[in-house]
């Protein structure tokens, strides 16, 4: 239909491997299409249509699962949103060939979210018992500073340390250190301590989630993969599986195994990825935990049934053991798009940036030009009629946050935050412009690349993520403007394709659209507004969702708080 763009028939067939009939032939019957396989293809900014497909097929048609290309963390959120679908086929097709229906002890189902009366209030707590999501909404990555410290410290100090994570700490340094973590979680400091005490800590952080870091929806899943699928297929079950996570604890596994791998491969500290399995597997899957006051949803199943094990919980140990020992060994291949990246996925041409030169005509601008007068006028209107239509959400730090749909087929909403600053327009503008360092605590690096007019250019940051992820890179086409009425400022930006500028190692981040709107509210303050709708690559539409607006009111946040407050008797503003 117009304006839509089918994926190929391919995506909704079982690979071969999982039909159990002549090569050749897939097997559909009893795998009905998911819901939202067909996106839609609008084209913003009237560029022609295009169908790109992923940065490996650009290059060859046979794409090295081991290509960067193919890491989940470098996939755009439409693309993992359909990742999930295709990977929800293809675990379904494992599992149910190799389901024992006549056993009692398993049967396989899509697991289903639990649901749950009411929802946790974590703001006593800082670093123990809060789960990624928070996590990521509170700094943007989904395990506490302190948390991956700890693990950098045992990485840089302790590697030589023999029986690691297997001797136990001392009580009472584990517990003084975990003191600390919660009451000064950015002021730790490991210099001297233990790595047994510091080992035990990471323990008790995981074991004290209020769920297992892989999701109470899915541990099981990972248990039956390795209890009852053949070890040929275990890799393509997980790879699956990992896919089906939720975004931010997917990240923090894979940190984790990375951290572990490291561990493992230093042979002075006897601990292979068997041994570090032993000792970690009942604090990540939440085994064999008996405390009444656990809130993990597996545990608080389980606590009728505490005392001796039985045959199923022995089994569920071994396949924990087994399964995690799997995982470090082969952490480097868990986190690549499985069989679904060799298939061809058309997509949109909204996925990518623009290239510069289709702004400008013939030298001369005039497109770019119109593109931010007609985005100019499109924020003032909508700030005239006070931003109708907008769905509020309540906004953290005395931030007004807000979001709506664009329906132009992308799957991300556009976020909407405003707050009070200390400081007038062009003193804020000034801020967002040329001073990131002082409010933006992942930049790396940040330069102009090109200037295209006094008040236009072209603009390269690149910001830090949560090792082992990639940093992310954005080059952005930024135009504003300082003659607005009443001494308003305004800021847009938007992401582009810059011949002169090749991005090594990063992912490429794409904004979408970013709106800085700054008025004046007397007494020498402004009211800040910032839109934003941006694609940071690896994480699907539902993180963002959950997220991303929460991102950009902390941004204004740190942009609010980088100014000293005013006296009373501050400058008026001009007016």
């Amino acid at each position: 239909s117009h304006g839509r763009q089918r994926l190929p028939f391919a995506v909704l067939a079982l690979p071969r491997a999982f039909s159990e009939k002549s090569p050749g032939t897939a097997e559909f019957c009893r795998f009905p299409r998911p819901a939202g396989l067909m996106l839609e293809g609008s084209v913003p900014l009237g560029r022609a249509k295009r169908n790109l497909r992923w940065h490996s097929f650009q290059n060859s048609h046979r794409p090295s699962l081991n290509s960067a290309s193919l890491e989940i963390n470098r996939q755009s959120s439409a693309q993992l949103n359909l990742l999930q679908k295709c990977s929800l086929l293809r675990l379904t097709a494992i599992m149910e060939k190799y389901s024992v229906p006549h056993k009692q002890a398993w049967t396989w189902t899509v697991p289903k979210f639990m649901k749950r009366s009411k929802v946790p209030d974590y703001r006593d707590k800082s670093v123990f018992g809060v789960p990624p999501i928070i996590n990521v909404q509170r700094t943007g990555q989904p395990l506490p500073q302190s948390i991956q410290q700890a693990m950098r410290y045992i990485r840089s100090q302790c590697l030589d340390q023999v029986g690691i994570f297997r001797k136990s700490g001392v009580k009472s340094r584990i517990q003084a250190l975990r003191h600390m973590n919660e009451t000064s979680p950015d002021n730790v400091n490991y210099k001297g301590q233990s790595a047994y005490d510091v080992a035990d800590l990471l323990k008790q952080y995981f074991r004290d989630l209020p769920e297992p870091i892989f999701t109470s929806k899915l541990t099981d899943t990972f248990l039956q993969i390795y209890q009852f699928v053949p070890k040929e297929q275990q890799l393509q079950a997980v790879q699956a599986a990992i896919i089906l996570m939720p975004d931010e604890n997917r990240e923090v596994l894979q940190t984790l195994l990375y951290f572990l791998s490291d561990i493992a491969s230093a042979e002075e500290n006897q601990m292979t990825a068997g041994n570090l399995a032993v000792c970690l597997a009942p604090s990540l899957f939440h085994l064999n935990v008996s405390k009444k006051e656990s809130t993990s949803p597996r545990v608080m199943h389980r606590r009728g049934t505490m005392g001796k094990p039985d045959q199923k919980d022995l089994n569920e140990n071994m396949a924990a053991t087994q399964g995690l020992s799997h995982m470090i060994t082969d952490c480097k291949k868990l986190f690549q798009v499985g069989g679904c990246g060799a298939l061809s996925l058309v997509l949109p041409s909204y996925a990518y940036p623009h290239p510069l030169s289709e702004f400008v005509c013939q030298g001369e601008g005039k497109d770019l030009h119109s593109y931010f007068e007609q985005n100019v006028r499109n924020l003032l209107k909508e700030s005239s009629e006070k931003f109708k239509g907008w769905l509020s959400t309540p906004g953290p730090l005395n931030t007004e946050l807000s979001c709506k749909k664009v329906g132009d087929g992308h799957p991300l909403r556009l976020w909407k935050v405003s707050t009070e600053v200390e400081a007038p327009p062009s003193t804020v503008l000034q801020r967002v412009l040329r001073e990131r360092h002082l409010w933006d605590e992942d930049l790396l690096q940040s330069r102009v690349v090109e200037a295209l007019d006094k008040d236009m250019e072209v603009y390269h940051y690149v910001t830090d993520s949560m090792a082992p992820h990639p940093r992310r890179d954005c080059v952005v086409l930024r135009c504003w403007r300082t003659d607005l009425p009443r001494g308003a400022c305004l800021l847009v930006s938007i992401s582009v394709e810059h011949d002169k500028l090749q991005v090594e190692g990063g992912v490429k981040a794409v904004v979408l659209t970013s709106q800085y709107l700054i008025e004046p509210s007397g007494m020498g303050r402004s009211k800040v507004t910032h839109i934003c709708r941006a694609d940071l690559r690896g994480r699907s539409p539902e993180w963002y969702n959950k997220v991303f607006g929460h991102l950009c009111a902390m941004e204004l946040v740190r942009i609010r708080d980088s100014f000293p407050a005013l006296s009373p008797n501050g400058p008026e503003t001009k007016i």
